[in-house]
């Protein structure tokens, strides 16, 4: 009897050995959290919320920041780090940072309750109860926080809530930064991409 006790564990360890691997070879090598910062806003088209309501208005979430750079933010009411991290979206209200609130996985009373009691720093709340915003932006979990400049473009990205001015800084950093120049034939990436377009 107790022999086979000593071999129990070893065959439990031998099946999460099992899983693990097999979890490794189903994963995406190339996934990376931060792969989406340099690419356009994914067309998502969500209900903006009024009152308690979703709709009857939509906006793109590409286009919600009207030509400006923005600050998506992805909360919901039951996440408790959404609750830590918002009077720093409260303070980024105060400084005139334009914030678009996503309600994520979200019912529309229970996100203008939430509102209501903690203060409002969004420019514009779109609700996204079915998370497809968070799945066209590749969100782990919320809070999630994009910078976006004027084009479109995601130029920053932190996952969590925002806790330091360190965290704030470098997602407005992101928004005033001057677009990055086209490559030119002067400089080395301007030379690689001749090259490239010469071997086509």
């Amino acid at each position: 009897m107790s022999r086979w006790l000593t071999v129990i564990p070893l065959v439990v360890l031998a099946g999460l050995a099992v899983l693990f691997i097999g979890w490794s070879l189903q994963r995406d090598p190339e996934y990376r959290p931060d792969a989406i910062v340099g690419q356009t806003v994914p067309e998502t088209v969500l209900p903006i919320l009024q009152g308690d309501v979703a709709g009857p208005q939509n906006v793109d979430l590409k286009t919600a920041g009207v030509g400006r750079p923005m600050l998506v933010n992805l909360f919901a009411s039951w996440c408790a780090p959404c609750r830590i991290e918002h009077p720093q979206l409260m303070g980024l209200k105060a400084r005139g940072i334009a914030v678009v609130g996503v309600a994520y996985k979200d019912d529309p009373i229970a996100t203008r309750a939430f509102l209501d009691e903690l203060g409002d720093p969004f420019t514009m709340v779109l609700v996204d109860q079915e998370g497809r915003a968070g799945l066209d932006l590749g969100v782990s979990g919320v809070p999630e926080t994009f910078a976006v400049d004027a084009m479109g473009r995601i130029v920053a990205k932190a996952s969590g809530p925002l806790l330091t001015q360190a965290d704030i800084d470098r997602l407005v950093a992101a928004l005033d930064a001057p677009p990055r120049p086209l490559p030119t034939a002067r400089t080395p990436e301007g030379l690689a991409v001749q090259r490239e377009a010469a071997a086509r």
